[in-house]
């Protein structure tokens, strides 16, 4: 038998895919003669986890059962740690979440994500997803199969001229019910929201969530952001009983303890649907690792008598208005995210300089990756472009706009407005 020409062709899912941001950001940041960076790109925390949380994390790798398997499903302590952290905002269910059924713990929430599609999407299945979104949930949906449609999110009017808020970019109900069609079988929310920091209102998440309950479509709600509001938050699954049976809510411990390394997430959900995920993360990676999330049951257990939640958001938000101060002086317009830890600035004022020598990996790109690239080339700081969350026909509604990551010390902040402040010289108008 002679030998195939294809014998070593990579499937589909992963042949073809273009250079990411992620990897042309980092690169970039790494190469750049402004050294040291100011990395404001991922969203990665510039400090460690608060000590209660790594000091349960150091006492846990001393126990013989920590540094072994975890239970598949997850560590009973984390489980119960989180039944008792989220039923208050689960009311519906008129009795404490049942950690053995309703909860499983998944490395990370991307992968508690890719869980949950695998679980749920067949192939040709079509998930709805909301313009900008998280760039990894595509991968993930395309890899169980199933098919994207999008609903773009509507842009503030005058996100170029003026500060808008994240509550400006709204939605357009009648999109979503015109994207609905018999295949639809999930619609994937981010509240708050990556990469605008929008909270979904609760006209919003009522419109989203009866439709899902007339039709049939399972709601997955990535909440991973939800101890960072600024403005009052309401979990999807919190509305009524019909949209709570068809909810499953995506955490993740990384974002709540300063801590993304650690890949430490979960979902919950009505056990009829938890099974299901929990079945699929089984095939993944068997079990998440086992002495952080013991960790992470200490940092639940101990969180709220320390006043760590409140003490997390307030320490959050200043540094939103700390970083912020730098744009207002420099007259350049943002969107004041509502939670979370992103800011997006609108550089429509900034002149790129007309001679300047692009890479190709930039050249064919939209203009947020130039602004990007020349930002981290000539001043320092790395931000992230948002056209990469969107697709290519509705890019050009955020082409002038950047998102910085602002979860790093003071120090690193004031050193970012330092360098964003030799931007004067290339504003207009």
């Amino acid at each position: 038998m002679g030998k195939r020409s294809d014998a070593f062709r990579p499937a589909a899912r992963v042949a073809g895919q273009k250079q990411d941001v992620w990897t042309i950001i980092n690169e970039a940041a790494t190469n750049s003669p402004k050294q040291p960076i100011i990395n404001m790109g991922q969203g990665f925390f510039g400090y460690n986890p608060p000590t209660f949380v790594t000091d349960a994390a150091k006492a846990a790798l001393d126990r013989v059962d920590c540094n072994q398997y975890a239970p598949t499903k997850g560590r009973p302590r984390l489980k119960q740690a989180i039944a008792t952290a989220y039923t208050p905002s689960t009311p519906h269910l008129s009795r404490p979440l049942n950690p053995t059924t309703e909860i499983t713990i998944t490395t990370g929430a991307n992968e508690g994500m890719l869980s949950a599609f695998m679980a749920f999407i067949e192939p040709g299945d079509e998930v709805i997803l909301f313009e900008p979104f998280f760039d990894q949930y595509i991968p993930n949906i395309v890899m169980a199969g199933g098919v994207v449609r999008y609903v773009a999110l509507e842009t503030p009017r005058n996100g170029s001229t003026q500060k808008t808020s994240s509550a400006d970019w709204t939605l357009d109900v009648s999109k979503l019910k015109q994207a609905i069609t018999p295949k639809t079988r999930m619609i994937v929310l981010n509240t708050p929201h990556n990469p605008i920091g929008k909270i979904f209102s609760e006209t919003e998440l009522r419109a989203i969530g009866d439709l899902c309950v007339d039709h049939s479509i399972l709601l997955l709600s990535d909440e991973v952001y939800d101890r960072l509001p600024y403005v009052p938050f309401t979990p999807p699954r919190a509305l009524s009983r019909e949209i709570a049976q068809i909810t499953l809510t995506v955490g993740s411990a990384g974002k709540n303890f300063y801590a993304t390394g650690w890949r430490v997430g979960w979902l919950l959900g009505p056990a009829e649907l938890i099974q299901h995920v929990s079945a699929a993360h089984t095939r993944i990676c068997y079990s998440s690792v086992s002495p952080l999330q013991e960790a992470c049951a200490v940092g639940f257990e101990r969180a709220e008598e320390l006043g760590f939640w409140e003490q997390s958001r307030e320490e959050m938000r200043g540094k939103v208005r700390r970083f912020c101060d730098v744009l207002d002086e420099l007259g350049l317009p943002y969107s004041e995210p509502e939670g979370g830890y992103f800011v997006l600035a609108n550089l429509k004022k900034v002149e790129l300089p007309g001679d300047y020598e692009w890479p190709e990996v930039i050249k064919g790109r939209p203009r947020d990756f130039k602004l990007a690239w020349w930002l981290i080339m000539e001043h320092g700081v790395a931000a992230i472009p948002p056209t990469e969350f969107y697709t290519e026909e509705n890019q050009g509604v955020v082409e002038d706009w950047l998102r910085f990551a602002v979860c790093k010390d003071d120090e690193v902040l004031e050193g970012a407005k330092e360098r964003l402040r030799g931007l004067k010289a290339f504003i207009k108008g």
